[in-house]
């Protein structure tokens, strides 16, 4: 079986979960089935990272150059569809890619399956990101969905909502496939000269490891709810160290509002660290490492793959109870929810956001302040990645539903 699989990220250019998704699943599937890549970005030079066999870099076409970012994105679709000539089935990740699978499944005579990591409809904010762009990227999602022979949900919460967002869906064609995890690359580092780097990494970057510490990790979108977040520091004991990974903002809006929370933050406490950069992976599992709560205020999420990664280095995980997050945070064993109410208009804004930020900061100190149970959590954590949510386990039912909609398709 041929798979093509279409992605705007793929290696070296990763900024997100999508991304991290596409890059791993290509790996698991290759013994499986003939995996080719079509990613945007441009040609990979021989021998750099993301240029495998197989993988097809597309750059924007020029004439297009100054044009509405979705107009460029479809200008790239067109000629991924073109380049899957000969496969059995294609597969999109994201927006981006969907009409390049629809138009590719079309014109090619093959079945598009789609894998859900965001929806359109949830995420209206994005308007004032693309302005006019965002009709555009709605209208090909919507078509791309509802023509799709399978689609692939990464949460069950994803999966309500997209029948709920399009109901045209047949709901038999949308099935549930958790993310995955790289269980060897993300754990705890071992050994004399791994401690000394990732001591290194702390003190480039100003944290203390011997203050109990809550970490964030994600881009500065409205989904990620950063905001709610930096007001529910505001709470936590003194001695509560706080370190922010987060960068790449999506708006001048948000980035705005999260530098006058993190400098409201400072004038009130101590040991407030914010790191815009985005880490290596060695120098963000020593991050996560010496900190003892991973913290996921999203008001949408379709499941984290962030949540994963801070279980599998053996954090315990507060994360609101939207979405995805309950399929993967085991409340009371492997950390804890946060109850969220929220305005069903797509922006997943709390209904009662003081109420929301007091039963974050609450879970927040409960577990930064016990550390015992937080290291009992966190074992929990690593234990239920290892048997829920393994590369080679998402491989086998991805092929699952290949098989299946070639069958049914």
């Amino acid at each position: 079986m041929r798979v093509d699989l279409l992605t705007k990220e793929y290696p070296p250019f990763i900024y997100g979960g999508a991304g991290v998704h596409v890059n791993e699943l290509a790996k698991v599937l290759r013994p499986l089935a003939d995996v080719r890549v079509h990613a945007f970005g441009g040609p990979r030079e021989p021998g750099t990272e993301g240029a495998d066999d197989g993988v097809t870099g597309y750059p924007e076409i020029a004439e297009l150059d100054g044009a509405n970012a979705a107009l460029r994105t479809f200008g790239v679709d067109l000629e991924m569809a073109q380049g899957t000539e000969g496969t059995d089935l294609v597969h999109s990740h994201t927006w981006y890619a969907n009409l390049a699978g629809h138009l590719a499944g079309l014109l090619h005579g093959v079945p598009h399956v789609i894998s859900a990591h965001s929806l359109e409809p949830l995420r209206p904010w994005k308007a004032e990101q693309l302005g006019g762009g965002y009709a555009l990227s709605s209208w090909a999602e919507k078509t791309a969905y509802e023509a799709a022979a399978g689609i692939i949900a990464v949460s069950n919460g994803m999966r309500a909502d997209i029948l709920r967002s399009y109901p045209a869906v047949d709901p038999e064609r949308v099935k549930v496939v958790h993310n995955g995890i790289d269980l060897d690359a993300w754990q705890r580092p071992e050994g004399e000269e791994a401690a000394a780097q990732a001591a290194a990494t702390l003190k480039r970057l100003g944290i203390d490891p011997d203050r109990p510490t809550v970490v964030f990790v994600g881009r500065i979108t409205r989904q990620k709810g950063l905001p709610y977040l930096l007001r529910a520091c505001e709470l936590l004991p003194a001695e509560v160290q706080v370190v922010l990974c987060a960068g790449a903002p999506d708006t001048a809006e948000i980035k705005a509002e999260v530098e006058g929370l993190v400098a409201r933050l400072r004038e009130k406490r101590t040991g407030v660290v914010w790191v815009e950069e985005m880490l290596p992976r060695p120098q963000l599992i020593a991050v996560l490492t010496a900190s003892d709560v991973f913290v996921c205020p999203s008001v949408y999420e379709p499941l984290g793959i962030v949540n994963l990664e801070a279980m599998a280095v053996g954090l315990p995980v507060v994360g609101s109870a939207t979405g995805g997050i309950p399929d993967v945070i085991v409340d009371g064993t492997t950390g804890l929810l946060v109850p969220i109410e929220q305005v069903q208009d797509g922006t997943g804004t709390p209904l009662h956001p003081e109420i929301f930020v007091s039963d974050l900061a609450e879970r927040l100190t409960s577990l930064a302040t016990d550390p015992e149970r937080a290291r009992q959590m966190g074992a929990a954590s690593r234990k239920r990645v290892e048997e829920h949510f393994s590369w080679q386990s998402i491989a086998v039912k991805t092929m699952a539903v290949y098989n299946w909609v070639l069958q049914n398709g």
